[in-house]
């Protein structure tokens, strides 16, 4: 009887200090979301739910939390087809090409993230590699704007985020008993019915994960949207910086923070939902 709670007294110290660190910021700025913004005399102490409702009943607001939501699931989509594959290469190969692919995957990280992004902008640019090269071999005309919209932003994402997919589902790959499958090979199975039926179930806790962990950090990037996507084109992270620090519009840039804070944790509140009722099914 008293395990658990000698468990729960030996994490109360960290717990404390993470409750200390990450919430008391939270709680501190959530008075501020209620209160409105006076242009030129900063927050007045009226009180508002106008803030939140904001989000619901303006057209602007509203399109900016479906673009960010489009491109968060485009992004996942792209990563899992692109990540899937080199992620079943990696943990069927042989232990040197293994361990060369594990480090060109990785290797982008070690990059910093605006030298990744200014890249893009030298390759996705009206007159960047793309572009020319299209256009010396007669496929177009003019330039295709591949910057400052979802495009330039799904592309830049995709490649950035692409590694912590591969990473997530090549452990979940590496788990699965090789004797399934080769049990399945004895009984006649071929490769593709092996795979849809052995591999990729199997292996649906490590796609789930790592869809989880990609979408949730597409949503809230900042720094990638803001280069790749310019000024005009916002999704909720660019627009909470700017009604931050270009606005001085704190209560409604902490009420869009919060947003996107309960869009995240409804949608991992929502995988982990599925995740116990596909281990309850398979159990």
């Amino acid at each position: 009887m008293m395990r658990p709670w000698k468990g729960v007294a030996l994490a109360s110290p960290l717990l404390i200090i993470l409750l200390v660190i990450f919430l008391t910021p939270v709680l501190i700025m959530l008075p501020t979301s209620f209160h409105e913004y006076v242009p030129g005399k900063g927050t007045s102490d009226a009180w508002t739910l106008s803030n939140y409702t904001r989000i619901l009943t303006d057209g602007y607001y509203r399109e900016i939390v479906g673009r960010t939501l489009l491109m968060g699931a485009i992004v996942t989509a792209l990563t899992f087809v692109l990540g899937y594959p080199l992620a079943l290469f990696m943990a069927r190969t042989t232990p040197f090409w293994r361990a060369t692919a594990t480090l060109l995957v990785i290797f982008p990280l070690f990059l910093n993230l605006v030298v990744r992004s200014f890249g893009w902008i030298t390759i996705l640019a009206n007159r960047g590699i793309v572009n020319n090269f299209l256009m010396d071999i007669g496929l177009i005309d003019s330039p295709i704007r591949l910057l400052f919209n979802l495009t330039g932003l799904v592309i830049g994402l995709t490649h950035i985020y692409l590694p912590f997919m591969v990473l997530m589902l090549l452990s979940a790959i590496q788990n699965i008993p090789r004797d399934v499958e080769q049990a399945a090979a004895t009984l006649a199975a071929g490769r593709l019915r092996i795979f849809f039926t052995i591999t990729l179930p199997l292996t649906a806790p490590g796609i789930l994960a790592g869809s989880i962990l990609v979408f949730v950090l597409t949503i809230s990037a900042l720094v990638t949207p803001r280069l790749l996507g310019g000024p005009t084109y916002k999704v909720m992270a660019t627009l909470i910086y700017d009604e931050f620090m270009l606005k001085l519009d704190w209560p409604s840039g902490t009420s869009f923070a919060f947003i996107l804070t309960l869009i995240t944790l409804a949608i991992i509140w929502g995988a982990g939902r599925i995740a116990r009722r596909w281990s309850g099914g398979t159990a």
